[in-house]
């Protein structure tokens, strides 16, 4: 039995807003995909998810790798990517949780994922957690030393001025951001203790509809659909803005009731009212999918007159990558003018450089 058993929640880490001074920190890219601890214990691979599920059936293309480049009795924490030639690719690495082997198999040939390994808890009898960060990934190092794709050891350093390069030069490949973990700092499951640096940018939406609360229909504003105008005139559904305070949620409900009145008759986004499919690839406010889980996702519409500027750390193609947030109203801008062309573009950076450093 290996001295760090399965199952084990990862350490976390808490947000800050800028990479931290001093000389005791060692820097990462933060990378975006599934977090995975792996344990290896002889021919027994597991592959466990940040909130104790199995992964491994999903990734079949990665146990061979595990359990030939990997020592005999060890456990690892790490993330689980999927990159192409423009960066990280998350909506690939969703696609990999189908419940058809068969899908997976096939996804897993056209586009294969990687681990990018970053902490090593135990080597063989030996429980690595009580030991500093320092000396942990020295060991991670030489465990990896032979390592090949698709297992990769993320870059460090102890630079705070590389950290921030990378922090801004790496966003185009996909990545969230930089973590600072403490050099002699041990690793202490499900605590925050390590520290991570997100992007965030401003930018001005068009409210083209909300979803009540899941616990206050009717009462209670759960999140504001948020939606930008291409070139063409098109307005597109771009993500979500929530996280408000109950009393903010009672007070959008009085907000929004005169913009409710005649919504549908000229909304843009009239035909998908009812809309049950993603029937031609749209990502629609009311689709329903596998990632849905069973959630209410039929909305509001309401007359496309309201603006409001968010907050966003990056997108995930044309949309957010994870829920904005609210900043204020903007009663002085035209919603004609929320478009795409407003946001902050980064070109991709090559992912392999990213591997490369050591």
């Amino acid at each position: 039995m290996l001295p760090v058993p399965p199952p084990m929640l990862p350490m976390l880490a808490k947000r800050v807003s800028a990479i931290p001074e001093g000389d005791d920190w060692i820097f990462e890219p933060k990378w975006d995909g599934f977090r995975a601890l792996v344990f290896k214990d002889g021919a027994d691979i597991i592959i466990q998810s940040r909130d104790e599920k199995p992964l491994a059936r999903y990734f079949p293309e990665l146990m061979g790798p595990l359990g030939s480049m990997l020592p005999e009795r060890c456990v690892l924490d790490g993330e689980i990517v999927i990159a192409n030639d423009r960066g990280l690719d998350f909506e690939a690495l969703q696609q990999r949780l189908h419940p058809a082997a068969k899908r997976i198999n096939q996804l897993a040939k056209e586009t294969p994922a990687a681990v990018v390994f970053w902490d090593l808890l135990c080597l063989g009898d030996r429980d690595l957690r009580d030991e500093p960060f320092r000396a942990r990934r020295l060991e991670l190092l030489s465990v990896l030393a032979k390592a090949e794709p698709p297992l990769h050891m993320t870059p460090a350093t102890t630079d705070r001025a590389v950290a921030a390069d990378w922090f801004s030069r790496f966003e185009g490949a996909g990545l969230d951001g930089v973590m600072a973990k403490s050099a002699v700092g041990k690793y202490e499951p499900n605590k925050r203790t390590m520290l991570k640096v997100k992007h965030e940018r401003e930018c001005d939406a068009v409210v083209a509809g909300f979803r009540w609360h899941k616990d206050g229909e009717g009462t209670a504003v759960g999140s504001l659909l948020l939606g930008l105008f291409s070139d063409d005139g098109a307005l597109h559904h771009v993500g979500v803005s929530a996280s408000f305070t109950a009393a903010k949620r009672r007070e959008l409900v009085e907000f929004l009731a005169p913009y409710r009145e005649n919504a549908l008759e000229n909304h843009p986004w009239k035909e998908w009212a009812t809309a049950d499919a993603h029937q031609d690839g749209t990502r629609k406010p009311g689709a329903k999918s596998r990632w849905s889980q069973g959630k209410d996702l039929s909305w509001i519409p309401l007359r496309i007159e309201l603006t409001v500027q968010v907050a966003y750390d990056h997108m995930q193609g044309t949309r957010f990558r994870h829920t904005a947030q609210f900043r204020r109203w903007r009663t002085d801008k035209s919603p004609k003018d929320c478009n795409f062309a407003q946001l902050d573009v980064v070109a991709p950076q090559e992912l392999s450089e990213i591997f490369s450093r050591g």
